[in-house]
């Protein structure tokens, strides 16, 4: 069993709790402070799922995930350098800044990624960017898609990807589904399709979708 910590407690970071814990791994969410809003567990949600404030959360897990608002994350994370060094970071936000109807508008980092200035700030940590090309139900019920999706995933370690591999299987995504597209510098792409997700967003409204690759 894998001691998952996840820093963001929305509807993305509750999603991937419930998936998670639902798959036998111990998940801690963690928290900002007490007070912080969390969203409504789904109907029947796993047990194995508790929670901590964000520095023992990191200090606890073995895999770590970034679920928090991509234009704070380097932030946030710098302030948890030595928490997370040795540790695996599965960054699954994305850095925009928010467009006059509060969706996604231009990227934080043009020419480059959240993920890369992760790993750059972190240099202890193991940065592995995937899950930011979709909407965030389906990050856990890709097999919901009519058309079969694709997940990205970029990161300069191999065992580390390998593992996040593994724990995507957990999470319903098929190997066939997962695309590994190189190193960290290769995160900068999948941050970028967030740039076409408004647009489908404000034709389609919140429908489950992924940006894939059709072979």
């Amino acid at each position: 069993m894998t001691r998952i910590g996840i820093l963001g407690t929305g509807r993305v970071g509750t999603n991937l709790a419930d998936k998670l814990a639902s798959s036998g791994h111990h998940v801690l969410l963690g928290r900002r402070s007490p007070k912080e809003r969390t969203a409504a567990p789904a109907e029947g949600a796993a047990p194995g799922i508790s929670f901590a404030d964000q520095r023992t959360t990191v200090r606890t897990a073995d895999i770590v995930i970034n679920a928090t608002p991509g234009d704070s994350s380097l932030d946030r994370l710098t302030a948890l350098r030595a928490e997370l060094a040795g540790k695996i970071l599965v960054d699954v936000s994305n850095a925009t800044g928010d467009a006059d109807d509060g969706l996604p508008g231009g990227l934080c980092y043009p020419g480059s990624s959240l993920a890369e200035h992760l790993q750059a700030a972190l240099p202890d940590t193991r940065v592995v960017k995937t899950l930011n090309t979709m909407l965030f139900t389906v990050m856990t019920a890709p097999e919901t898609l009519a058309t079969p999706p694709t997940v990205y995933v970029s990161g300069n370690d191999e065992q580390a990807k390998k593992t996040v591999t593994a724990l995507l299987g957990d999470l319903g995504w098929q190997s066939a589904w997962i695309e590994d597209l190189g190193d960290i510098t290769t995160a900068r792409a999948t941050e970028a399709m967030i740039l076409v997700v408004p647009h489908i967003l404000r034709r389609h409204g919140f429908q489950p979708f992924a940006v894939s690759l059709a072979r």
